[in-house]
């Protein structure tokens, strides 16, 4: 057996950050569609997520990689032209159609996988899910508030909104309903998937499962450039026996060729496409749920960074804040911010702004007032305010003030 190739820290940072589209440099003129393909082609898929406090996750990750762009471009490739559709790949992601045929094992194995109130319901009221799919025949597209109790009826005797909503989602889970639209306050709206989906994608041979994991698999090396197995597992949320076999069989085939970095603990396996650049020039505020941050422990082997989210935490037990995104400064994670897009008052306010151990305040504050400024230009806000919170908020504040913010 061939010995793992060397490979550097600093190389494998890199290669990483060239894999998610940071060594490409930000389009100099207007952003279209050919642009977002790209950055879609490298990430492989966008996390959804229901916080709006700066902006909805999705959209960040494209802004991070080209800048400032028009969000409907990004809504359009969903919807109308279905060349991305919902589902749970990542957690609830979008996700490019073609690997539609590749998600059809998880759909076919929803009585495993999906959660538990989804499978009791479907066990033990067949008719009431079958009830609800033939309300999203009859109406569709509709949300799953369209199913709920109407308040003249006695409880219990017509929908049950819970229940109304977990037989949606069930439905949704194993594929027999996809998501159309999203509505103006980012609520679903269902309806069949024969409906949702292009005929040309419904018409393609369900793959063998194995087949399928392979590419799954696939588009998260190409997405990592290199990754521990568990990395490459996480991606798309894969059992470990499964993937752990997957990968085995992609090494045995030559697109995985494994490697040994410096500092990492695990085996570790290269795609053969990956580039290595003599330089990352990136600047860039990262989404808590960017694809190249979300998987904490990746994060920090690469970075050096502890990353937490802190939505769920107390406010009074929070370190850095409600809503906080890395920022990525060359090759290198230097600083964190806290951020929230108030639009009432057109402000983008940074409540805490956090330098990380070591990096120099003078050689940031620049870089990220105008990451800042472009922001706030990309939301349609004309300020910019800067807490007391962290280290670097004074600094900031008087580069801000000095630019005229």
């Amino acid at each position: 057996m061939t010995s793992p190739l060397p490979l550097s820290a600093a190389a494998a940072r890199r290669i990483a950050l060239a894999a998610q589209g940071f060594a490409d440099p930000r389009p100099s003129g207007a952003v279209d569609v050919r642009h977002l393909r790209r950055v879609l082609s490298r990430v492989g898929l966008l996390q959804i997520d229901s916080v709006n406090v700066l902006s909805r996750s999705h959209y960040l990750p494209v802004f991070s990689r080209l800048g400032p762009y028009p969000r409907p471009a990004l809504d359009a490739l969903a919807h109308p032209r279905r060349e991305l559709f919902e589902y749970w790949a990542h957690e609830a992601s979008f996700v490019p159609v073609r690997l539609q045929p590749h998600l059809r094992w998880r759909m076919a194995g929803a009585q495993e996988d999906a959660w538990g109130s989804m499978r009791r319901l479907a066990r033990d009221r067949p008719g009431f899910v079958e009830a609800v799919l033939d309300q999203v025949r009859q109406r569709g597209p509709i949300s799953a508030a369209a199913v709920a109790p109407e308040r003249s009826r006695p409880a219990g005797t017509m929908w049950n909104w819970h229940e109304g909503k977990v037989a949606m989602e069930w439905l949704f889970y194993t594929g027999q309903v996809s998501a159309a639209r999203r509505t103006a306050s980012f609520e679903r709206l269902y309806d069949l998937t024969e409906r949702v989906l292009p005929a040309v994608v419904l018409a393609v041979p369900t793959p063998d499962i194995a087949d399928a994991q392979r590419e799954l698999l696939r588009v998260a090396a190409r997405a990592h450039g290199v990754a521990t197995e568990k990395d490459l597992r996480d991606y798309f949320r894969l059992r470990p026996a499964e993937s752990q076999a997957r990968v085995a069989e992609l090494v045995e085939e030559g697109e995985l060729l494994p490697v040994a970095v410096e500092g990492w603990r695990q085996p570790a396996y290269l795609h053969r496409d990956a580039t290595v650049p003599r330089w990352i020039r990136a600047r860039a505020l990262l989404s808590p749920f960017d694809s190249l941050v979300w998987e904490r422990a990746r994060t920090e082997r690469i970075f050096g960074f502890r990353f937490r989210l802190e939505i769920y935490t107390p406010a009074d037990k929070r370190v850095h804040g409600y809503y906080v995104l890395p920022f990525l400064l060359g090759d290198r994670l230097v600083g964190r911010v806290d951020l929230k897009a108030d639009r009432q008052a057109g402000t983008l306010r940074a409540f805490g702004v956090y330098a990380e151990p070591g990096v120099d305040h003078g050689e940031i504050v620049e870089p990220l007032a105008e990451e800042l400024r472009t922001m706030a230009e990309w939301l349609g806000l004309d300020l910019i305010a800067v807490g007391e919170r962290g280290d670097l908020s004074g600094p900031l504040r008087g580069a801000l003030t000095a630019a005229g913010y």
